[in-house]
């Protein structure tokens, strides 16, 4: 793997000392994916996770909102019920 590359695609600039660190460092990941290519899975079922994913979702609740007319009296400004704000973005 050509780590200069990489890092010049992700824009990082790293020193020599780094390149040589990265490059060991990927050379043993990619030995570590040759090793798992290698694996017998005859019959394993394939998975997207190992573990169950559960949603655990909690029970709605009705709370007291703001009302929109409270709200409009304390905007500084409003127009057509909404909060008029400065412009942020020139188009």
């Amino acid at each position: 793997m050509d780590v200069r590359y990489t890092a010049d695609l992700a824009r990082l600039k790293l020193t020599d000392q780094e390149v040589a660190r990265f490059q060991q460092q990927f050379g043993d990941i990619l030995k570590l994916v040759d090793t798992l290519t290698k694996l017998d899975v005859e019959g394993v079922e394939p998975t997207a996770h190992p573990a169950p994913v559960l949603d655990i979702m909690r029970e709605d609740e009705v709370e007291v909102n703001l009302m929109k007319d409270r709200v409009l009296e304390n905007a500084p400004d409003s127009a057509l019920n909404q909060i008029r704000v400065p412009k942020v973005v020139d188009a």
